[in-house]
């Protein structure tokens, strides 16, 4: 097993200390950045979210992996900034206005993070005004709304109204999730995709950002 492949498997197994280690001995050899970042954590990542998905695994492993993942991201990071080597797309993220769950909203930005993506988590309670200050400070291409109560779900038409009003809506892909909501739903308020889980958002916003 060649060093990618011990980081992408002490992640899978949620050891951030080893990874940690395997991805600083990785820097110390002259690994290519992105290499690691891609064949490393993000491989990792990908099969975690994959057995999540599968019911191979649940919410306390992803969240042991996610961990591990930030542990080598940590000293990742300040290279990737020296080295200019862009994220493969931005996404802001939040619970909408009234709501204050955010356990599935948070699962998201574990997987997306792990898929590659930088992702601007905004918390709870967030306005259809921040969503799209935020969306447009960032230069964010992907806006996504979390909510799990039914009286919350018309915030996210709110969002939506809001930016064909400022011009945003076509310019922004606007993805939505949530126990209460459907494919259905997200259609009639305008969305562009429903996602029921984290590895179906990031299959929306691969789509969305053309990332194969």
């Amino acid at each position: 097993m060649n060093i990618l492949q011990e980081i992408s498997q002490q992640l899978q197994d949620g050891n951030p200390k080893n990874v940690a280690e395997l991805t600083q001995q990785a820097i110390n050899e002259n690994l290519d950045t992105k290499t690691i970042l891609d064949q490393g954590l993000i491989a990792g990542m990908s099969v975690v979210g994959e057995k999540f998905k599968q019911h191979e695994i649940f919410l306390p492993d992803v969240l042991l992996a996610a961990k591990a993942m930030y542990a080598g991201m940590d000293l990742l990071k300040p290279l990737m900034l020296k080295e200019g080597i862009p994220t493969i797309g931005k996404v802001v993220i939040g619970t909408v206005q009234g709501d204050l769950h955010d356990i599935g909203k948070n699962l998201v930005a574990i997987m997306l993070r792990g898929a590659g993506f930088e992702v601007v988590d905004l918390g709870n309670d967030v306005s259809p005004e921040k969503f799209l200050d935020t969306a447009e400070k960032e230069n964010a291409e992907i806006i996504g709304m979390s909510a799990l109560l039914t009286t919350t779900m018309p915030v996210m038409k709110k969002v939506i109204d809001l930016a064909k009003e400022r011009r945003l809506y076509g310019k922004k892909k606007f993805i939505v999730g949530g126990a209460p909501l459907s494919t259905e739903y997200a259609k009639e308020i305008g969305a562009d995709a429903y996602c029921f889980d984290g590895m179906s958002a990031v299959e929306a916003v691969k789509r969305f950002t053309g990332v194969n």
